[in-house]
């Protein structure tokens, strides 16, 4: 016998796991994963590509890389033998920051459930958030989504 037959033959725990909210008139599902799955989650946000955050480099760091001559004298600018920092903050550990965003918000994005029970979120990837919604707006959806499935003890503590 397991616990979820202590509640009865109806008990679905599937629907314990969805949670709904609204973002500007648009009503959005969220399936709250098990530990497990928020631990691999997790795997796979801090798992940056190094192809991907190459290509950042080069498109951050390309106008550095293209006129040097023009930054060279700027105090705030330093080149470094693979990297160049502005104002002290490395451009190659901006792109790998930028991986690490973008992972964040495809597997949050991925935890809402669609409305077709035939699509498939886990092949969701993040140029085709990018595509259909600004970067402001991604950035709202994270912070629902997280507010969701983030445990919260404010109904359980004392007044």
């Amino acid at each position: 016998m397991t616990l979820a037959n202590a509640f009865g033959s109806g008990f679905n725990k599937d629907s314990l796991r969805i949670r709904t909210f609204v973002l500007n008139n648009n009503t959005f599902k969220v399936k709250v994963p098990l530990t497990a799955e928020t631990e691999a989650m997790f795997d796979r946000i801090r798992n940056v590509d190094e192809a991907k955050a190459e290509e950042h480099y080069q498109r951050l760091a390309g106008e550095f890389v293209t006129n040097p001559d023009k930054y060279k004298a700027d105090p705030d600018i330093e080149y470094l033998e693979n990297d160049i920092k502005v104002k002290g903050i490395s451009v190659r550990e901006t792109a790998r920051n930028k991986v690490i965003t973008e992972n964040r918000i495809t597997e949050m994005v991925r935890l809402l459930v669609p409305e077709s029970p035939d699509f498939d979120m886990s092949q969701v990837t993040y140029q085709d958030i990018d595509e259909l919604f600004p970067f402001p707006v991604q950035l709202e959806l994270v912070e629902e989504i997280a507010s969701i499935i983030s445990p919260t003890y404010k109904p359980t503590r004392g007044k």
